[in-house]
């Protein structure tokens, strides 16, 4: 699905160290020190990168895009240091702990989830690794549709963006539906329809947002943390009553055993699920241009945020089945919670019930984030429309949070299924996967003397491994809900016959991804 990125005949005349806005460049941090010492001249008129002397016109010409247009377009620099960027990679996932994950336990047994995690969550950390070094030499709200802009063009950036933004969409209206579920089994405010929740998530959240990313990150913070004593809560409770016995008291079905009931088919099955434990870290570039020092922060950031997952994720796959049995927590709608009752810590389930809560708020929180960055770069560029990226006084996107918080409250309270938004969610996400891998691969390729901050312990060989099992993962999703997949198709060729039908034509070349695709293609015509 990647797109070709057209080679621009761009003269030496035409590039030099006045080519980008001194906006641009401090927001996207780009070494241009290759091309501004080795050309001389002129730069474009409005600061666009022209056409050569023979004659071709300036590449993706924007009109109206001139310095008024990205001051109406700011992010607010500096708000974040690396410990609330793995927060925000923590935030986005930890609800997965909580609920969700367990019911690919009932596909594939407890032996079809440890190849899953094991398998994922190698998928996850060598993807992770691309994403540090990408996101070190490319730092922009873009994130993967940035990186993927730069090595697979313009078509293939675009769809690894709304495959990204299709899956921050959908993410938030499941988490509102499974906290609607959670207040319900709480007993509170009985009668209450859900969708006053829904929307109660949505408006608070979003309001909170707009508020400004400083504020919104540090309340993030202290919703996590209660999250993370719940989970620590957890463990130390049901550590007393591990039994390995636990983990295989499923009934197998034919040719299957206890430790893989329904043999090979329930290991690619319980696949999706053990995504769960992972989704959305890969969030944590989009914060870029908000970050201190995106170079060494970013790096830092992912790679703690992946790692605290990884080792919380491990801790109540084992110990929920390990306490309460693999059978039970594969019906059950609240495994830690379940699993704490089952073992007669009643009192240890209450609190990990509320605080439950505080996780789902913390993933609420944390997509929400990732969505309006998305959607708020994809918009500055052109790719979508372009009054969803303008920011307000607090220098905060505010369409670019309110219009998907909209779609997502309708989307909950049509569909009031959480298990199929999160399908949607989990093929939209597996699909962004297979093209960011394949983007470091190519920058590695293509542009080995780009200037990284971090670059990926391996090379291309672990991301090329990322690669395969993020392809692995795509299919794997076929195997749990193919209308979700259909879903994913459609929405995905909508998003492409825009592109190609309207926004094509229509691209702001001072955008910070589309001029990092600009300086690529003049360095190359100077070598």
């Amino acid at each position: 699905m990647s797109g070709s990125n057209p080679k621009a005949a761009v003269s030496t005349a035409a590039v030099s160290s006045a080519t980008i806005s001194t906006a641009t460049l401090s927001a996207a941090a780009v070494n241009t020190a290759a091309v501004s010492t080795a050309t001389t001249g002129t730069a474009a008129s409005g600061g666009q990168l022209a056409g050569t002397a023979t004659g071709n016109p300036a590449i993706g010409a924007s009109p109206g895009a001139g310095h008024e247009y990205f001051e109406k377009r700011q992010l607010k620099s500096g708000s974040a240091g690396w410990v609330l960027l793995a927060t925000l990679g923590i935030a986005n996932v930890i609800s997965g702990d909580f609920s969700g994950w367990n019911l690919g336990l009932a596909h594939g047994g407890f032996g079809g989830m440890v190849i899953g995690f094991f398998l994922m969550g190698l998928m996850y950390v060598c993807m992770v690794l691309g994403l540090a070094e990408m996101s070190s030499a490319l730092p922009t709200a873009g994130a993967g549709y940035g990186f993927a802009r730069r090595a697979l063009g313009k078509l293939g950036g675009f769809v690894t963006g709304t495959a990204i933004l299709l899956e921050y969409t959908f993410c938030p209206a499941a988490i509102s539906i499974f906290i609607a579920g959670y207040i319900e089994a709480l007993g509170l405010f009985p009668g209450l329809d859900p969708v006053w929740v829904y929307a109660f998530c949505f408006v608070l959240f979003i309001s909170i947002h707009l508020i400004g990313t400083g504020e919104a990150l540090k309340i993030m913070f202290a919703i996590t943390a209660v999250a993370v004593v719940a989970l620590l809560v957890f463990v130390f409770g049901m550590l007393p009553h591990f039994n390995a016995a636990n983990l295989v008291d499923m009934t197998p079905a034919a040719g299957g055993s206890a430790l893989f009931p329904a043999g090979f088919n329930g290991v690619l099955a319980a696949l999706p699920f053990a995504i769960w434990f992972f989704i959305a870290v890969e969030g944590v570039p989009l914060a870029a241009e908000e970050a201190k020092d995106p170079k060494k922060d970013l790096p830092r950031g992912i790679i703690v945020g992946v790692s605290v997952l990884a080792l919380t994720g491990l801790s109540v796959l084992l110990l929920a089945p390990g306490g309460a049995g693999a059978a039970a927590m594969g019906e059950s709608g609240a495994p830690l919670v379940d699993a704490l009752n089952a073992v007669g810590a009643g009192g240890l389930a209450v609190f990990v019930n509320y605080a439950g809560l505080a996780g789902l708020f913390a993933s609420f929180f944390g997509v929400v984030f990732a969505y309006s960055r998305q959607l708020f770069a994809l918009s500055r560029a052109g790719y979508l429309p372009r009054f969803l990226s303008v920011t307000n006084k607090r220098k905060t996107p505010t369409l670019a949070l309110v219009v998907p918080g909209c779609i997502g409250l309708a989307l909950a309270g049509i569909l009031r299924n959480g298990d199929l938004l999160i399908d949607v969610a989990v093929f939209s996400a597996a699909i962004s996967y297979v093209l960011m891998n394949i983007s470091h691969i190519v920058l590695r390729v293509k542009e080995p003397g780009m200037a990284r901050g971090y670059r990926t312990p391996g090379g291309i060989v672990t991301t090329s491994l990322a690669l395969v099992l993020s392809v692995v993962a795509l299919v794997s999703t076929f195997f749990v809900d193919l209308f979700a997949a259909g879903c994913v198709a459609v929405l995905l060729l909508a998003f492409i016959a825009y592109f190609l039908l309207y926004s094509k034509g229509r691209l702001v070349a001072k955008a910070p991804e589309e001029e990092f695709a600009l300086l690529a293609a003049a360095e190359e015509e100077l070598r």
